[in-house]
């Protein structure tokens, strides 16, 4: 098995291709050890001393490092861990596994139908290519509410991405859409 490795916007992020499928569909995020409990390959992936994130893709595996840690040390365990997972015949997620965006309201559920089609369409594929993802978390009085993961989450320019790129983008096609904000869960 060889897992390539791509730099991230993010410069505590590093994304692992471990070159099969990670998820069959959607994303997990699990911001901390905690939220590991499902997931094998996240457990084993924290397991390795200065990681502080896991998220998931659907052909990689996003790994957020604490500050005080350099990649060069902590690389080849990682490279490790990924690996043994895979070769374990482990599932990566134990159950079933929830995730992407949020439901939408009544009022606004067409509108808000249109917000996830171009976030799915155009903004998420080209998210994923970084490492990260981006799911919609609410809309009210003309303001997107999007949860970062991933790469995205604590990234310097993610504040460019949502106000330049998906701002401009939703403004663009939806006139309803007066900003976007981001939410940390």
């Amino acid at each position: 098995m060889f897992i390539q490795t791509e730099s991230t916007p993010n410069p505590a992020t590093l994304k692992f291709l471990p070159g099969q499928a990670v998820l069959e569909a959607g994303t997990a995020d699990f911001p901390n050890v905690e939220a590991a409990t499902k997931s094998p390959l996240a457990r084993r992936v924290f397991d390795v001393a200065g990681v502080v994130a896991v998220f998931l893709g659907t052909d990689f595996v996003t790994v957020t490092k604490a500050d005080a840690v350099e990649w060069d040390h902590i690389k080849p365990a990682l490279l490790g861990a990924i690996m043994e997972h895979f070769q374990s015949g482990e599932p990566v997620i134990e159950g079933s596994q929830a995730g992407g965006h949020q439901a939408g309201d009544g009022e606004n559920a067409e509108l808000v139908a249109q917000i996830k089609e171009l976030l799915d369409t155009r903004v998420r594929p080209a998210v994923a290519q970084d490492g990260g993802d981006i799911t919609f978390h609410g809309f009210d009085r003309g303001v997107v509410y999007l949860h970062m993961k991933g790469a995205c989450a604590g990234c310097p320019s993610s504040t460019m991405t949502l106000k330049m790129g998906i701002e401009n983008l939703l403004k663009h096609y939806l006139p309803e859409v007066t900003e976007v904000r981001a939410v940390a869960l």
